[in-house]
């Protein structure tokens, strides 16, 4: 939880509508209410501090089940990418990165099998060709192991032909990178780096032992969509990829959490979440110093995915370096955001309805985590498209 100094005293200090955050709040409530998600946890941010917070619910904690509090961590898992994305851009504001590199000229066991050509761009895009290459969570604290399997991954198809998302390899790939610049592991990296300037010690990529009492156990709730009642709702089917029960529960493994695999492992509060966005709206640590050369940032956060589309929905992706924009399309919905987000809004969402994003337009920022990883994702989808319209117009 973020300290006190980083909370407003009410939501109209910030210039949030009170009613609209409680409005926001009691629809994060609903499931849990419902008997649907064990626990929720949501925070809403503007003018660099939190209007409010608030936690329900219960959770496995520390192998007992007890009330979750704004205290209790939450794996974020793809919105992890927005984390791991911001350090390659502190990198590249420092002239030690350019996204036009080769990975292979960065990391030599990385260029075998056809990827010496994929250029860090390509892997933050999600169209360097390698979205299932393996690497197992038993591994994941192997550095041994992690330069082996870049040397056996193989193209499923050529680089640069097409979009698809690459749930953990590609940022196996940013992670090894900001290693063979720095000199850091990339877990310090980005608590050095990103999490103590911004006065956010709880924001963390590997989460040390001593605190993985406090993590809310992921477990599964609900009933998945047949096939038929996908069809009849207008839904496709969904492709077969890594995202597993048992790859999302392996999540709870000790190893797995400390490990802090970068593509989804992050571990943290929705409170941290939120400033952390704020962090990049405004471009400003504790200290007053920007966190990103400022036109680094902007560049960015330039959409530059041009007309690669999602292969589930058919819509332009509208990625930028390692995130998402929402999109002046209409389509907002489709990439994680709410119907009323601004189309600057950019962010990026985690497996199981985890949420993350800021709007330029308000400067607000949104922060939601559950442990309970619904089955049925239209339910979820829906939720998320919810909470995040209901978000985007609490400005007062």
């Amino acid at each position: 939880m973020p300290e006190q100094k980083h909370f407003a005293e009410n939501p109209r200090e910030i210039g949030l509508d009170p009613q609209k955050v409680e409005a926001l709040f009691n629809r994060a409530e609903r499931e849990v209410k419902e008997g649907l998600l064990p626990s929720t946890q949501i925070a809403i941010a503007r003018n660099g501090k939190i209007g409010a917070m608030r936690t329900v619910g219960n959770a496995v904690q520390g192998g007992a089940e007890k009330p979750a509090t704004n205290e209790t961590l939450y794996t974020i898992f793809s919105c992890t990418k927005a984390i791991m994305s911001a350090a390659s851009w502190i990198l590249m504001g420092e002239g030690k990165l350019s996204a036009s590199e080769k990975v292979a000229d960065i990391v030599p066991e990385f260029g075998t099998n056809g990827k010496d050509g994929i250029t860090v761009e390509q892997v933050l895009l999600h169209i360097g060709g390698f979205p299932n290459a393996p690497y197992p969570q038993s591994e994941w604290l192997d550095k041994s192991k992690r330069l082996e399997r870049f040397s056996k991954w193989r193209l499923e198809w050529p680089v640069g032909s097409k979009y698809e998302y690459h749930a953990t390899s590609g940022f196996w790939a940013i992670a090894e990178i900001i290693e063979r610049r720095t000199g850091k592991d990339f877990r310090q990296f980005v608590y050095d780096r990103i999490s103590t300037p911004l006065g956010l010690p709880e924001l963390r990529v590997g989460l040390p032992k001593e605190y993985h009492g406090r993590v809310a156990e992921l477990c599964y709730v609900g009933d998945p969509l047949t096939n038929e009642e996908r069809k009849k709702m207008g839904f496709p089917e969904l492709p077969e990829t890594e995202v597993t029960e048992e790859a999302i529960l392996g999540f709870n493994q000790a190893i797995v959490k400390e490990a802090g695999v970068p593509g989804g492992g992050g571990i943290t509060t929705a409170g941290d979440l939120a400033l952390f966005y704020q962090g990049l709206l405004h471009n400003r640590t504790v200290d007053g110093a920007p966190l990103i050369k400022p036109e680094t940032l902007q560049e960015a956060l330039r959409v530059r995915s041009g007309d690669y589309k999602d292969p589930i929905f058919g819509v332009k992706v509208n990625r930028a370096l390692g995130v998402v924009v929402a999109g002046g399309d209409g389509l907002a919905n489709y990439r994680g955001f709410g119907k009323t987000n601004s189309p600057y809004a950019f962010g990026h969402g985690g497996a199981g309805g985890q949420i993350g994003w800021a709007d330029p337009a308000t400067g607000i920022s949104l922060g939601y985590c559950t442990n309970g990883f619904d089955r049925n994702d239209v339910r979820q989808g829906r939720r998320g498209v919810a909470l995040s319209s209901l978000a985007a117009v609490c400005e007062a």
